[in-house]
């Protein structure tokens, strides 16, 4: 049995989830995600918590058990406390400002790099090199922040790009001297 799989999802108060046609959808105080999960898997909503099991102990089951019930408790805590990405922009005249719904980046381009705001994810700027993503579901976020950090990613001589707050860049030497 999978370690993962067979333990139950709390649901937190102010938080409703109901199982209909092979979908579950959660509702809480930041929001609504639905999820269509794979039918050989069962999900039930028993009072406070919600289970799922499997037919059988089949290779195709055993590992869709265990990444249905994270998916699921992904979804409650999203709906609850929501997720956030930090990234840093290090670099000498880099810098990030916001307007309105966008966020402008000054990353040593000839242009002006703009993203934008969508209904899910939101995107707050603390400081001129700090910017904040957060929303709801984990795996937007997480490739709304990889998209972001694609637009200048770090490189490693001078450790100048955008960068996770909790990444580390390994370093690389420059050039050796001309040698004798």
């Amino acid at each position: 049995m999978s370690r993962i799989g067979r333990k139950p999802i709390n649901i937190p108060a102010g938080v409703t989830a109901k199982v209909d046609n092979g979908v579950i959808e959660v509702k809480g105080p930041k929001g609504t995600l639905d999820f269509k999960f794979n039918p050989a898997m069962q999900v039930e909503v028993k009072g406070e918590e919600i289970t799922v099991t499997r037919p059988d102990d089949n290779k195709v089951n055993r590992s869709l058990h265990g990444l249905t019930r994270s998916l699921i408790a992904n979804m409650v805590t999203g709906v609850t406390e929501g997720y956030k990405k930090e990234l840093e922009v290090n670099g000498v005249g880099y810098r990030v400002e916001k307007k309105g719904k966008q966020c402008i980046m000054n990353l040593g381009y000839s242009h002006k790099v703009i993203v934008e705001d969508t209904d899910d994810i939101k995107i707050e700027v603390p400081n001129p090199n700090r910017i904040v993503i957060s929303g709801i579901d984990k795996q937007k976020v997480g490739q709304f922040a990889a998209e972001v950090r694609e637009k200048r990613p770090p490189e490693p001589y001078k450790g100048k790009g955008i960068k996770y707050v909790d990444e580390y860049i390994r370093r690389k030497e420059g050039k050796a001297g001309k040698g004798k």
